[in-house]
């Protein structure tokens, strides 16, 4: 094992995306992750495709790309939680852990007699991370959540796509599950404090992660216009609302983005379209006029991009170090040479298609260097190594 979470095992009870994900980051870092999924059956993400990964002979297997995209790196054991002998398992798993995830309706677990309470008890340095849709708490607690639903009570639909009025108007959600990606994320953080702590203190600790408190938290600069100014944000599709100019621009062949994030970027800016007088005028000379004369502003921008191709501009804005890119779809992003660069697409070794391609952790370490050479597991394929290190048997887990 290498990464600088070598010394750590955690016990992910979690399936979908949100526990999962926080699961695969741990794994990235090094950490021993042993996916503990229902037997039979697996996590659920295993049947939501297609697509479908495909074996050798270009056939598909029933590896979905979405259980694929969250899950690598773990080792995966069955086990029937509802049963005595699988919950015998899941104590003895605990023992041996820093780190349990799970995701589990409100009270599922402790029904099991495997929630936090439980589980301390056979190891009270155990740090026990919850992630459920609304919370220990509140009057949803016992509600059932998915992103989807999150992203639009949390509010960040109501702020995402085309304002009213113009076409294709309505609320959008974001094209990943990004509520799931965040909350994963903050139960990693939220873990990895825990052990920090835990070095002080010797104890393990319960933390309790709600998607709709991180889809509250990560509405950011919308939440704080709304709090200082009383008013409510729209849908504003790809204008900043602090910011400008920021949004994507036609040019001659396509489109552009820019993000001209200052007064001396947009100097330059004003520079390289050919009319540095804008910068010198007073309506747009500071990013708080640019902001409240935008209605102005925004055509003769447009007005002069579209004198000239992509290339041509990527080109002419990349030399007066002006913020820009172009749209690339998501082949394109992997043939991008700062993504090849980078190593960001690795192909991983995987026992029904020789191998799986994986989109990589962007972390990069001097001296704990990250491996990815452990494709996501099929079902239960670690069930009887881990069983083994345990004493027991495949019975012993149903």
């Amino acid at each position: 094992m290498s990464g600088p979470l070598s010394h750590v095992r955690v016990l992910d009870l979690s399936r979908i995306m949100a526990g999962p994900w926080s699961g695969q980051i741990l794994a990235d870092l090094g950490a021993e992750v042993i996916k503990v999924e229902r037997a039979g059956a697996g996590d659920d993400t295993r049947r939501w495709g297609p697509p479908y990964l495909k074996d050798s002979d270009g056939k598909p297997t029933g590896e979905s790309g979405y259980f694929l995209s969250v899950n690598r790196g773990k080792k995966s054991v069955e086990i029937d939680l509802a049963s005595a002998e699988g919950q015998a398992v899941v104590k003895a798993l605990a023992a041996e852990s820093d780190i349990v995830l799970e995701n589990f309706k409100v009270g599922t677990l402790g029904r099991y007699g495997l929630g936090y309470e439980d589980l301390k008890q056979v190891n009270p340095r155990l740090i026990y991370c919850s992630i459920t849709g609304f919370g220990q708490d509140g009057p949803y607690a016992d509600e059932v959540a998915y992103d989807f639903m999150i992203q639009a009570m949390g509010g960040l639909m109501s702020i995402t796509g085309a304002p009213d009025g113009s076409p294709g108007a309505g609320p959008q959600k974001v094209g990943v599950p990004i509520i799931d990606i965040v909350t994963g994320m903050y139960a990693t953080i939220a873990v990895l404090a825990a052990l920090s702590e835990r070095d002080k203190s010797g104890k393990g600790d319960f933390i309790d992660l709600a998607m709709l408190d991180t889809a509250t938290a990560i509405l950011s600069n919308q939440a704080m216009n709304h709090l200082v100014s009383g008013a409510t944000p729209v849908r504003r599709g790809n204008k900043h609302p602090n910011i400008q100019p920021q949004d994507v621009f036609p040019v001659r062949d396509g489109h552009i983005v820019l993000a001209v994030g200052n007064d001396e970027q947009f100097q330059r800016f004003a520079k390289a379209i050919g009319n540095p007088a804008l910068a010198e005028d007073p309506r747009y000379s500071t990013n708080r006029e640019r902001v409240n004369n935008l209605d102005r502003l925004h055509p003769l921008i447009c007005e002069r991009l579209a004198e000239k191709d992509l290339s041509d501009w990527i080109g002419i804005f990349n030399a007066e170090k002006v913020p820009c890119g172009p749209i690339n779809s998501v082949p394109m992003v992997f043939d991008d040479p700062q993504v090849r660069h980078r190593q960001m697409l690795r192909d991983l070794p995987h026992p029904l298609s020789g191998t799986v391609p994986s989109v990589v952790s962007p972390m990069r370490f001097e001296r704990s260097a990250l491996n990815f050479d452990k494709a996501p597991p099929l079902l239960g394929a670690h069930t009887e190594e881990i069983l083994a290190a345990l004493g027991l048997s495949q019975e012993d887990k149903t």
